[in-house]
């Protein structure tokens, strides 16, 4: 395991707080860690440095870390693979957020912790509530429920962030495997009706960092006032269609990507091992009344994350 440096004393962790980032390699391991470069002494650690399957492991690195924040954006995150891997996927995606909550409860630390939409079976018309009762149809969704619920039926103080249909400038995404595809294929199917709301790993850092950060000024009142459950996804919602239709209509013209046909097609023309849901689109509500937060649409957010790989690839 990775050696970490010897906690000092921390009396008062709104100032200068230690930061626990469990999965820094991943996508939105990597936005936090460059978000909350400047609001405490970071300590990040990725598959790598602690096997987050191994419940001895992860308590040894809070226990030693002694954080004053965990934001925990590892996960198990292959869906499809989650149905075969059922051991490994509920140990990391199941036991580890209670291991990890058990530790903050213990030592007074902030639990951040990512959820998903696919803890919903998709039937509903509307956007999901946080009230909506969760029925998940995979093994992935159900381990996350899980999670979820180990977080809540502890003593820590927490937020736990549903969001949808991540995405980034890095790591492994539908943005990135579509230009990939793009330069292998000259048509591709697409699934039209499924939708969600494509999200991306910077505006989960930024309205994370503005939330952790507020409560730390204490401007949302006692743990007990904002310690919780919440939905965090950019505005808006659209199919894996028109969200591909998206971004090739950007990266033909920014990143000089050749356009492929787009051909949409129905799930069922598509099968998985796992299911997905039909419906995704979360409801932002209460994220916003009680932290004034609220993301961008999905497209602007989309426009962000095309002109990062722009200036990466020296193409602005």
């Amino acid at each position: 395991m990775t050696e970490l440096p010897t906690p000092p004393s921390n009396p008062d962790p709104s100032r200068n707080p230690r930061i626990l980032i469990v999965g820094n390699a991943g996508q939105l391991g990597r936005e936090l860690e460059q978000c909350f470069a400047d609001v405490g002494t970071i300590l990040a650690v990725d598959r790598e440095s602690v096997d987050l399957a191994d419940a001895d492991q992860t308590r040894d690195l809070v226990r030693r870390a002694a954080p004053d924040i965990i934001l925990n954006a590892a996960a198990y995150t292959a869906v499809d693979r989650a149905e075969s891997e059922m051991p490994l996927a509920h140990a990391i995606n199941a036991l580890a957020p209670r291991v990890l909550a058990e530790e903050a409860a213990e030592h007074n630390a902030l639990l951040v912790h990512y959820s998903t939409d696919y803890v919903f079976d998709g039937s509903k018309q509307g956007p999901w509530t946080e009230d909506d009762a969760p029925a998940p149809l995979n093994v992935y969704g159900a381990n996350k429920l899980a999670g979820e619920e180990a977080i809540q039926n502890s003593r820590a103080r927490y937020l736990i962030f549903r969001t949808s249909w991540v995405y980034g400038p890095h790591g492994n995404n539908f943005l990135l495997t579509m230009l990939r595809l793009a330069a292998e294929r000259d048509r591709l199917s697409i699934v039209n009706d499924q939708i969600g709301a494509p999200t991306t790993s910077i505006e989960l850092a930024r309205s994370t960092r503005e939330i952790v950060t507020g409560v730390l000024a204490g401007r949302f009142g006692a743990a007990n006032d904002w310690s919780g459950l919440y939905h965090m996804t950019c505005a808006g919602s659209v199919s894996w269609f028109g969200f591909a239709q998206a971004i090739f209509a950007r990266a033909s013209e920014r990143l000089g990507v050749k356009e492929p046909e787009l051909i949409p097609i129905g799930a069922k023309d598509y099968p998985t091992p796992a299911a997905r849901p039909r419906n995704s689109v979360l409801s932002n509500a209460k994220l916003n009344s009680r932290f004034g937060v609220q993301l961008p649409s999905w497209q602007s957010a989309l426009d962000e994350v095309i002109a990062r790989l722009q200036k990466r690839s020296g193409s602005a």
